[in-house]
């Protein structure tokens, strides 16, 4: 997690440095809100990511250098197969969406649908570990 804290860090250093050139230099207010909200959202997340490497104490293998890639290795999950439920999805999206255009029954067909699609994914894999 020091790792990512560093990266945050910079990114936190890179979003200051940037705001405030543009802030010299610009008239428009809202290239620096843009910047000051990316600046201070990057440096929460680098805290979070330092206060959770001083919490930890380093336990990650992926923070200690003389650490074996074996130690990292965890248990592989489960990995569904296909689904046509992606494409079903985006068929209600496609008909919802016509029917905003063309006609009010559309969008009832098109919710239906999607409907349907996001009952599949949930529901897809109900009994996978019951085997």
């Amino acid at each position: 997690m020091k790792a990512e804290g560093w990266l945050f860090a910079v990114m936190t250093l890179f979003f200051a440095v940037t705001g405030l050139i543009y802030g010299f230099w610009a008239r428009e207010p809202a290239g620096k809100a843009i910047l000051t909200v990316a600046f201070l959202m990057s440096g929460l997340v680098a805290l979070f990511w330092f206060v959770q490497h001083q919490r930890l104490g380093g336990g990650r293998a992926q923070d200690r250098k003389e650490a074996e890639i074996a130690e990292a290795a965890g248990p592989v999950g489960f990995f569904p197969a296909r689904s046509g439920y992606p494409v079903l999805a985006a068929v209600g999206v496609t008909v919802f969406a016509l029917g905003l255009v063309f006609a009010r029954w559309l969008i009832v067909l098109g919710a239906l649908v999607l409907a349907l699609a996001v009952a599949g994914f949930i529901f897809q894999y109900r009994d996978h570990d019951a085997g």
